[in-house]
C-alpha cells in the first residue's frame, strides 16, 4: 500500500469519527432538546422531554432534535477544534515527541475518544490516553482561594456523566483497552500524584481558573519539547484564560497562543 493511500484511509477514518462524535451527518448537525423553563408550556414540554430522555437513556439513546450544536452526541467540540486536536496528536506522532496524552474534563469521552482514533490510525501502540475527570461535573467555586471564580455557576450544569457512561461510548467506537487510564476524582487529588511520566500533548476543558491551574501546574512540567498544550475554554471564560495567562507569566512561556478560529479555543507548543 502506498503511503498516499494510507494517509487517504487515515483521513477518512479520522473524518468519519469527527462526524459521529459531534453527530454531523449529511450536513445536518443533531443536538438534545435544550432545557428552557421560562413559561408554563415549555415548563411542562420540559418535563415531557425529560422524562422520555430519561427512558432512552436506559437503552443508551438520547432524545433529540435537529440543531445547531452537537449536544446529542460525545462532545460539544466543533470540527475546528476537533481538526486541531486532530492534528496535533499527528504532528507529536510523526515527530517522535515522547509522552502519553491526556484531557482534563471530558464530558462523554468525544475528545479523548478521538485521541485513541488517531493513535489507532497512525499504528502508535506505544502510549496511553487518560482520561481525567471528577466524573460528577465541577467543583463548586472556591472563591476565597481563586477570586477569578466567584460568582461562577457552572457547578450547577448537568455536566456530570459517570466514569461507567464514558467506558461504554469508548466501546462503541472499539476502541477501549488498557492504553486508556481513567483517573477519577478532582485535580487537586488525582493529577499531582497520577503516575504520568511524560505528555506528548495535554487538552485542559475544566472551565475554572482552580481547575485549569490545577492543571497547568501538575502537567504542564512534565510536557515534552515539541508537545501540545491545548485550552477549550480560553476564548469562552475569562477566569480559564486568565489562569492561562497568569500561569504563563509565572513561568516565562514565551510560546504564541495559536487560536484556529476567535473567540475559541487556544494551544501552544512547547519549545523550552
Amino acid at each position: 500500500m502506498g503511503q498516499d493511500h494510507a494517509t487517504a484511509l487515515q483521513n477518512q477514518y479520522l473524518d468519519l469519527v469527527k462526524d459521529v462524535l459531534n453527530r454531523r451527518i449529511d450536513d445536518v448537525t443533531y443536538r438534545e432538546i435544550p432545557r428552557n423553563v421560562s413559561t408554563p408550556w415549555r415548563a411542562a414540554r420540559w418535563s415531557i422531554y425529560s422524562a422520555l430522555n430519561t427512558i432512552c437513556s436506559m437503552g443508551g439513546f438520547a432524545l433529540v432534535q435537529k440543531g445547531v450544536r452537537a449536544r446529542a452526541g460525545e462532545t460539544m467540540i466543533d470540527r475546528v477544534a476537533l481538526d486541531t486536536l486532530d492534528a496535533c496528536v499527528r504532528t507529536v506522532v510523526r515527530d517522535g515527541v515522547p509522552g502519553d496524552l491526556i484531557e482534563t474534563g471530558v464530558w462523554r469521552g468525544g475528545a479523548c475518544i478521538l485521541m485513541k482514533a488517531v493513535l489507532l490510525a497512525m499504528g502508535d501502540t506505544s502510549r496511553t490516553v487518560w482520561v481525567a475527570d471528577s466524573f460528577r461535573g465541577l467543583p463548586k467555586p472556591d472563591a476565597g482561594a481563586y477570586p477569578a471564580d466567584a460568582g461562577d455557576t457552572l457547578w450547577m450544569d448537568s455536566l456530570g456523566v459517570s466514569v461507567e457512561t464514558v467506558k461504554r461510548n469508548f466501546r462503541k467506537y472499539g476502541l477501549l483497552d488498557d492504553r486508556v487510564v481513567f483517573l477519577e476524582g478532582w485535580f487537586k487529588d488525582t493529577l499531582p500524584t497520577a503516575p504520568i511520566d511524560r505528555l506528548a500533548l495535554m487538552r485542559l476543558d475544566g472551565d475554572l481558573y482552580e481547575s485549569t491551574m490545577q492543571a497547568l501546574t501538575a502537567l504542564y512540567p512534565k510536557l515534552s519539547i515539541g508537545g501540545f498544550c491545548l485550552i477549550d475554554d480560553y476564548g469562552s471564560i475569562p477566569a480559564c484564560a486568565k489562569a492561562v495567562h497568569d500561569f504563563r507569566e509565572q513561568h516565562g512561556i514565551a510560546e504564541p497562543l495559536e487560536a484556529p478560529q476567535n473567540p475559541g479555543p487556544v494551544h501552544w507548543r512547547r519549545v523550552r
